[in-house]
């Protein structure tokens, strides 16, 4: 199974309530983003098992500010998920933005330990990213909720993470401001795939601020133009996002099918 079979898989089983049965030990990512949780099962080759995914407001630019909500979110994924494939989960991985530290980093492990997963792995969102999509050599954007990270791969070895406020969130509160909605209608109005022909003119601006967070960081640490580049995320769906961010960037980028479901399919090939 190829990086995009197992992508469009995880997502057909997360729809369909269904399981791959394919034989353990089971790995499990768990992804908490600001406005969505994922948990991702794989084999111990990184093929899809099974998978649920809640919409949810747990996490701020990155960090758990609701960490009862954020763990009863996993702990019901989780037993759904046990539900659908009849085998218990003791284990598994989460995933930070890059340059959390502290006590902010653990709060993701400790809402997966207070799940009932003992969290054996921590890893750079844009990293796990990289991991699912096989990628050797390139660049790794991932535009989350409240953050747009980045992470610069090398024969296979990390040579570069940064991280910087502006995702998801911020084009919500644009488009709340624009039409005068509340931000919860803007986030409806976002997520509504018939509306973004319309809204696509309001939110450019964001996304060209995101282009140039990528742009910035990279500039500072030498020439990666021969590095192909590949954006996930939620706001990856957006229509017309792949074409108006490859624009601001100033050359191609690739946007992988389901984006929502990379990072958290490559959280749990870490676990």
């Amino acid at each position: 199974m190829n990086t995009y079979e197992k992508i469009y898989q995880l997502h057909h089983l997360m729809e369909t309530k269904t399981f791959q049965d394919l034989a353990g030990p089971y790995k499990v990512g768990v992804d908490l983003g600001t406005a969505d949780v994922v948990l991702a099962v794989t084999d111990s080759f990184g093929n899809p098992v099974a998978g649920s995914m809640r919409w949810a407001s747990v996490v701020r630019d990155g960090l758990v500010y609701d960490f009862r909500g954020a763990t009863e979110i996993v702990h019901e994924l989780k037993s759904e998920v046990e539900q659908i494939i009849g085998v218990k989960l003791e284990k598994g991985a989460t995933a930070i933005p890059p340059g959390t530290v502290g006590r902010n980093a653990l709060a993701c492990s400790n809402v997966i330990a207070g799940a009932g997963l003992d969290p054996i792995c921590q890893v750079d969102e844009p990293v796990a990213a990289a991991r699912a999509l096989n990628l050797e050599h390139g660049i790794v954007v991932d535009i989350g909720g409240g953050t747009t990270g980045v992470a610069v791969l090398k024969e296979g070895s990390l040579v570069f993470t940064a991280d910087e406020p502006t995702g998801g969130t911020h084009i919500s509160l644009v488009l709340a401001g624009a039409y005068g909605i509340t931000f919860e209608e803007a986030e409806k109005l976002k997520k509504d795939s018939s509306n973004h022909q319309q809204i696509m003119p309001v939110i450019v601006p964001v996304i060209e601020k995101m282009a140039t967070i990528v742009k910035r960081a990279l500039n500072d640490q030498g020439d990666f133009t021969d590095y192909p580049v590949y954006v996930v995320g939620g706001t990856a769906y957006l229509d017309g996002f792949e074409y108006q961010f490859s624009k601001a960037f100033g050359r191609k980028v690739h946007v992988p099918p389901h984006p929502l479901l990379v990072t958290p399919l490559g959280i749990a090939m870490y676990s």
